[in-house]
């Protein structure tokens, strides 16, 4: 439940757990990147790795964050939260709207669609988004429903 009410809280260890741990994977932190080099990446330490796959982990952000710092505070605000269930719990205030907020549907900003979350959800939600988005490139109607109000979209 903590998942479904904020987007955290867990951690499905596929196996690369163990190659961490056998030394398969490598990890390396707390230093910036300086470029890509053809065989791995440089740091700004000037320590070479080499690599098969560079793997960028950004960190867990907000997308309503990224969407303020990508498009602007004005449009992130007009979308509102993205994720949780309105629960009433920490970090998750309402309002309720049964599923996941700003979640692969539209937002209050036309044209702007998130779609996030691991692999399960993305595989489950993207074939729901684009069945949306194809809707609505040949003209059918889709009503939104939500928070007490229809929103039509063409």
């Amino acid at each position: 439940m903590k998942y479904l009410r904020r987007g955290s809280g867990y951690y499905i260890d596929v196996g690369a757990s163990q190659l961490i741990i056998d030394g398969k994977i490598k990890l390396k932190s707390r230093v910036q990147v300086e470029r890509i080099s053809e065989n791995g990446v440089v740091l700004a330490d000037g320590t070479e790795l080499p690599a098969d796959l560079i793997v960028y982990a950004t960190g867990y952000g907000s997308m309503n964050g990224w969407a303020a710092k990508l498009i602007s505070q004005e449009v992130a605000d007009k979308v509102g939260k993205c994720w949780g269930l309105g629960s009433n719990t920490t970090k998750d205030p309402g309002p309720w709207e049964g599923e996941q907020r700003n979640m692969w549907k539209p937002t209050k900003q036309d044209s702007l669609w998130f779609h996030g979350g691991n692999l399960h959800q993305s595989r489950h939600y993207s074939l729901y988004l684009a069945l949306q988005l194809k809707a609505r490139m040949e003209g059918l109607e889709t009503p939104v429903y939500g928070m007490g109000e229809v929103h039509h979209t063409a």
